[in-house]
C-alpha cells in the first residue's frame, strides 16, 4: 500500500504533480473545489500518473481540505 500527503492547488492554469518530498506531493488542477468536482479531478489525474485503476485510490483524511491524504 501506498500512502501520499497530497497539497491541492485547485483552479490552475496546467494540471501538474510535483513531488515536494518522498511522500508529499503538490497537485495542481483545472477544476474549482464545487460539489467534489476537484477531488474527482484529483483521483482522475493520481490514476493516470500512477497507472493504477481509479477505484484503488481512496482519499484518507481531508476530503474537505487542500491537504489530503490519500492511499492505493
Amino acid at each position: 500500500m501506498h500512502k501520499y500527503t497530497i497539497t491541492v492547488k485547485p483552479g490552475s492554469s496546467q494540471e501538474k504533480i510535483i513531488e515536494t518530498a518522498p511522500g508529499e506531493l503538490t497537485v495542481y488542477l483545472h477544476a474549482q473545489p464545487h460539489d467534489g468536482a476537484a477531488n474527482t479531478a484529483l483521483v482522475k489525474l493520481l490514476s493516470k500518473h500512477f497507472k493504477v485503476p481509479k477505484t484503488s485510490i481512496a482519499i484518507t483524511h481531508g476530503a474537505k481540505s487542500r491537504t489530503k491524504t490519500i492511499e492505493f
